[in-house]
């Protein structure tokens, strides 16, 4: 009897483990094909979660100019409703534009409903201030179900994942955020494969949050990789 619970435990326990790194875990495709690198080692995609955000978003637009290089912005719609000029700008300055969600929950724990209302409503709110159809979406925190992913697919949007995060939504330093972020890029060299790099211009507590560490760490990331080409994530799917 208890040789039959221990193993019914085990197997349970494994169960949970497995649904936890299908839903959670950034490069796992058990519960859909999500985009989350190419397979050319030398090819970056930049992106940039949480925003539009004063006043880092702008300050990160500049950094980007002055290298020419060209970003992925997943917003969070609430924001995109309050500051629309800067998605507005994001996009004038030729980034791709991407659905966070409305508010930023963890779609994992939502109801079918609430997540078709949240993808739905960010949708809305980018296209209206763009006037143009979003593609790309990025789950917060990763978390997606099956049924997540198909609501995703329904409204035209293909999920994107990454494979090196800076580690940035906290109290850090760009020394700090570069180093994660060249942990992933060298992880991801040794697979052959290129570097999706997962960093925030906003939080999703609210437009202000400090993102000082994220816009120097870009800067300094594009003044040392200069072997590298930067894409957009629609270069891979």
């Amino acid at each position: 009897m208890l040789a039959t619970l221990a193993t019914a435990g085990a197997a349970a326990t494994l169960a949970a483990g497995g649904y936890a790194y299908a839903a959670m875990w950034p490069t796992s495709q058990i519960f859909g094909r999500a985009i989350v690198g190419g397979l050319d080692p030398g090819e970056f995609a930049l992106t940039y979660d949480d925003g539009p955000n004063d006043p880092w978003t702008l300050q990160l637009l500049d950094v980007l100019g002055r290298h020419n290089v060209r970003a992925t912005f997943f917003l969070i719609g609430r924001f995109v409703r309050q500051r629309p000029e800067i998605a507005r700008a994001i996009r004038a300055a030729g980034h791709l534009v991407g659905n966070h969600t409305m508010s930023h929950p963890m779609l994992l724990f939502q109801s079918p409903q609430k997540v078709r209302e949240e993808l739905a409503g960010c949708n809305a709110a980018i296209e209206d201030a763009l006037g143009e159809p979003v593609r790309y979406f990025r789950p917060p925190h990763g978390a997606r179900r099956p049924d997540v992913l198909r609501a995703a697919r329904e409204l035209g949007l293909a999920p994107v994942l990454w494979n090196a995060m800076g580690y940035d939504w906290k109290p850090t330093t760009a020394e700090q955020v570069l180093e994660n972020l060249q942990r992933g890029i060298k992880r991801n060299r040794r697979r052959g494969m290129g570097s999706n790099l997962l960093l925030h211009d906003g939080g999703q507590a609210g437009i202000g949050q400090d993102r000082s560490h994220s816009v120097a760490a870009t800067a300094r990331l594009l003044e040392g990789e200069n072997q590298v080409r930067y894409v957009t994530v629609d270069a891979w799917g």
